[in-house]
């Protein structure tokens, strides 16, 4: 495993992206935005990923030069029209549009359609927590991966959802999870690395576990919680992919398997100002309170440390913007076929 530098990750993903015609500027954007999945240790949404959108580009599933605009306006609440644009141009503008509009009216609730996968959910709540604001997030997944609690027909992809809270000049509390027990590009990374799989991620037709990641497309992932997962997917895609009308259940297009389809996919980010609610530094300060309060409490035998959520994100973001991005041989060997097919300069690790 050696580590890619951070700029030099960001320049790879611009140049195979600009080598497929899209425009410099939103190479740019999207690069870096592929490269904060990384940073934050969702090795499965970052540089991972490249491969797989070069595919959807080259087949023709990707609008290059999208109208990225605003289809409906009311107030405080907005949709936006990805014009099946890179996924990451259409979250980026959602969330300029959400910092916008919460600044106007203290909360707001921007949905989108017609995008595509963006990355890990973590990045865009953070950009909004870094500007002081609660940032929530929600997404209909590109490709459906468990069915309903009890049944075995794939009507449900892994609906992340990601919820951030400013922490002053402490780390930003933050969620990120699917709504299944692993995301499926967990599943994609351990196949690649020719890895087994925790026997409580998959299970089969028949409800056996599935431990071989290659055989993925034979199940179904589980949610977490069990029923209360399923439930929590179901009422993401009713809020991510119903009422943005994009595409949930039946609807759902695999980009995994058809990289020329538009896939239609929803996401919602809600802002929230807590200033509307009262003083934002008492507000930070009682954060920071909580956070410290958990950390502090007493621990079960064996346990070293109490953790709450995005801590491990902002260790693994300090570790990596100082050594850079870890890439297993088998990854490196997938972008060096990838830079070879975009005709740019392969990986030097």
């Amino acid at each position: 495993m050696k580590n890619l530098p951070i700029i030099q990750a960001e320049e790879f993903i611009a140049n195979a992206l600009q080598a497929n015609k899209v425009p410099a500027a939103d190479a740019k954007i999207v690069a870096q935005l592929m490269v904060k999945s990384d940073l934050v240790g969702a090795d499965g949404h970052g540089i991972f990923r490249l491969p797989a959108y070069i595919k959807r580009i080259r087949a023709g599933g990707i609008n290059l030069n999208p109208n990225i605009h605003i289809e409906r306006e009311h107030g405080a609440t907005a949709l936006i029209n990805g014009d099946n644009a890179l996924g990451h141009l259409v979250m980026n503008r959602a969330v300029d549009l959400a910092i916008e509009k919460v600044k106007q009216h203290s909360v707001c609730w921007v949905g989108s359609h017609f995008g595509n996968h963006s990355g890990a959910a973590s990045v865009y709540v953070r950009k909004l927590a870094e500007h002081g604001y609660i940032g929530i997030y929600m997404a209909v997944g590109n490709a459906n991966h468990m069915a309903p609690w009890g049944g075995i027909d794939l009507l449900l992809s892994t609906n992340p959802i990601a919820i951030a809270v400013p922490a002053g000049d402490h780390p930003i509390v933050l969620l990120d999870i699917a709504t299944t027990v692993a995301a499926y590009g967990k599943v994609k990374v351990a196949a690649q690395k020719g890895e087994s799989i925790p026997d409580t991620w998959m299970i089969d037709r028949n409800g056996q576990a599935i431990t071989d990641p290659r055989k993925s497309s034979e199940g179904s992932l589980l949610p977490i919680g069990g029923y209360k997962g399923y439930g929590l997917a179901v009422m993401i895609g009713l809020l991510a992919g119903t009422l943005n009308n994009a595409a949930v259940g039946k609807d759902t297009i695999d980009f995994n398997a058809h990289h020329d389809l538009i896939t239609n996919t929803g996401q919602t980010i809600i802002a929230v100002d807590p200033s509307a609610f009262g003083n934002q530094e008492q507000f930070v300060e009682r954060v920071i309170t909580l956070v410290n309060d958990l950390k502090a409490s007493s621990r079960l035998p064996g346990v070293n440390e109490i953790r709450v959520p995005g801590d491990g994100a902002a260790k693994s973001m300090a570790r990596r913007l100082q050594e850079g991005i870890p890439i297993s041989p088998e990854l490196k060997e997938s972008l060096n076929q990838c830079a070879q097919e975009c005709g740019i300069a392969a990986l030097d690790l």
